[in-house]
């Protein structure tokens, strides 16, 4: 046997043994300083913190067979006293020794199936330390992003934690170096780059999903998102939702919300109940309930499922145009609404559009007021004609289209304005035409 090191050779580490999964047989001992994947050889070099702990790993592994992921590992003192580079003999060897550790970490992502914005490597990350700083990239050994922390210890932390680990089940795996870099530069906040320092910064487009889909047509025409099963367990329900997204949350949501109930001012009073906002409002989550303030009676309180939901309704209302008024939408300092005569229940309305069998497809079509409408849930005999008297008393019709999908009829109205178009969904979704409750939600498409 070799003289007592702090560096340990392990031999028979396969393909699916990650840097993590090592770590996770080390550390118990102590501090693993330094850790390079030998995978063309299925072996790998660890660096303790000192000899007595390299000790203390070999001299219990004597005793105890050490297995990972069902494949015994062997274990033994390195020549080396020291890991500075691989040997020159080693062939497919990897130098992460080259950048030492520090708060920024450069994160490399394989097999990337479904697309990877910041909002969802936050989801990943901020776990493990407040993260200041996320900047993405194309080069090329694929999608990179660099990841600043406000401490050294966090990355340590984040690399140690989730070193080869999947974002989603079977993809998206993530390689993670320390850069070299001592401060990352941001000069947008948007679906590419992030300081979590300065939320001021501009936005380079629009906050809304970027790919273009009919509504309600369902996969048809968007884009498809990757299971729902999430494979990194801290992610939770925010990658799920990430994924019906299409692989990322709109910029601008943090997806971390856990405020549900929101409050909108500026109503115009003679025009606005509580129909009309379950109307606009459920675009964006089911409502709880909803109370217009008697005593502000511009002044309305909507409860979301959820902080997420309530999330999306604050980004794309706020500052939309109804009824001639520009509604302020913003969260409420109260958790939730008390039942009371005057508050209107909505838990259980049958017109609440995220059941579990449509969340995701209509979290995938959430968007800003736009000039075009989708009408769904249309009677098989309708026409083009019926369809615009029954819409064209809130705004001018610039253009229409009826089509069919799955042999169900639906159509595709452009107003001359968002707010033309925003009347028109807020007065007429859940209306009867001609004896079918009709559905109205914004569609994306610029034209028909």
């Amino acid at each position: 046997m070799s003289e007592p090191s702090k560096v340990i050779h392990v031999r028979n580490v396969g393909h699916e043994i990650s840097e993590s999964d090592l770590l996770q047989l080390f550390q118990p001992f102590g501090t693993v300083t330094k850790l390079v994947m030998l995978r063309a050889k299925n072996q790998a070099l660890l660096q303790m913190h000192d000899v007595a702990s390299a000790v203390n790993v070999l001299q219990y592994y004597t005793t105890v067979q050490p297995s990972v992921r069902g494949r015994n590992v062997y274990l033994q003192f390195s020549s080396h006293q020291e890991l500075t580079t691989v040997d020159q003999n080693s062939q497919g060897r990897k130098s992460d020794q080259d950048s030492q550790p520090n708060r920024i970490l450069l994160v490399t992502i394989h097999h990337m199936l479904y697309p990877i914005t910041v909002e969802v490597l936050h989801q990943v990350f901020s776990p493990h330390g407040f993260v200041e700083k996320i900047v993405t990239f194309q080069k090329s050994a694929g999608f990179q992003a660099l990841i600043q922390y406000q401490s050294r210890q966090s990355a340590i932390q984040a690399r140690s934690a989730l070193q080869g680990r999947n974002i989603y089940d079977g993809c998206c795996q993530l390689d993670i170096q320390f850069s070299n870099l001592n401060e990352l530069q941001v000069n947008y906040n948007n679906d590419r780059s992030r300081d979590f320092t300065n939320p001021s910064l501009p936005t380079e487009q629009r906050g809304r999903p970027s790919q273009p889909g009919y509504g309600d047509a369902g996969g048809l025409y968007g884009l498809q998102g990757p299971s729902a099963r999430v494979a990194y367990g801290q992610m939770g329900n925010a990658a799920a939702i990430a994924a019906a997204f299409g692989g990322g949350l709109p910029p601008g949501i943090s997806g971390t919300n856990d405020r549900c109930t929101i409050l909108a001012t500026n109503l115009n009073t003679e025009k606005i109940d509580e129909d009309k906002l379950f109307n606009l409002f459920s675009l964006y989550g089911n409502i709880i309930r909803i109370k217009i303030l008697r005593n502000k009676p511009d002044h309305a309180l909507v409860q979301m499922a959820d902080g997420f939901q309530a999330e999306l309704a604050v980004h794309f209302l706020k500052g939309a145009m109804l009824f001639g008024k520009k509604i302020e939408v913003n969260f409420s300092k109260y958790p939730n609404i008390t039942p009371a005569p005057d508050t209107r229940e909505f838990a259980n309305s049958n017109l609440n559009r995220f059941s579990n069998n449509n969340a995701a497809k209509n979290y995938r079509y959430c968007c800003a007021p736009t000039k075009m409408i989708h009408v769904s849930a249309l009677p098989q005999e309708i026409t083009e004609d019926d369809v615009i008297a029954h819409l064209s008393e809130h705004g001018t019709i610039v253009n229409s289209k009826l089509f069919e999908v799955n042999g169900k009829k639906q159509a595709l109205v452009l107003f001359e304005n968002e707010e033309q178009a925003t009347e028109t969904l807020v007065c007429k979704h859940a209306t009867s035409l001609d004896r079918s409750v009709i559905r109205i939600s914004f569609s994306q498409l610029q034209s028909i």
